[in-house]
């Protein structure tokens, strides 16, 4: 595994930058690229709640946005250590396969996981490229 302060801190950075007048909940993301790049995200709340986005799919559309399309490790910071949601574990999964994910608290307490742990069952399409 990388660094992987360097990759929660720019988490807990990007946090800093999170719109959630609804929930008040505030999220951040960061995504390690296979080149090495950090790329941030944060939710972004507006008031259809479905149309809002979580910090995660953030990190990853601006990755992908950026030109990249292999990701190694991705940081989550919340103020509880939070899990990805059901729809990011999917997406992740989707767009990265089985990687190493990070959950970090506001007391600084850091959990690692695996994608595929998070989602032992993900759902897949035979027609979509197999990044795991």
């Amino acid at each position: 595994m990388s660094n992987a302060k360097e990759l929660i801190d720019a988490a807990v950075c990007a946090r800093k930058n999170a719109r959630a007048p609804f929930s008040n909940y505030l999220v951040g993301a960061a995504v390690r690229t296979k080149s090495g790049d950090i790329i941030r995200g944060c939710n972004v709340e507006v008031p259809i709640l479905g149309l809002s986005k979580c910090a995660e799919q953030v990190a990853l559309f601006a990755g992908i946005a950026a030109g990249h399309v292999e990701f190694t490790e991705i940081a989550v910071a919340t103020r509880d250590g939070a899990k990805p949601c059901g729809a990011c574990r999917q997406v992740i999964w989707d767009l990265c396969g089985d990687i190493v994910i990070h959950a970090i608290d506001d007391n600084g307490i850091v959990t690692t996981y695996r994608s595929k742990d998070l989602l032992p069952h993900a759902f897949e399409l035979s027609s979509l490229p197999n990044k795991h």
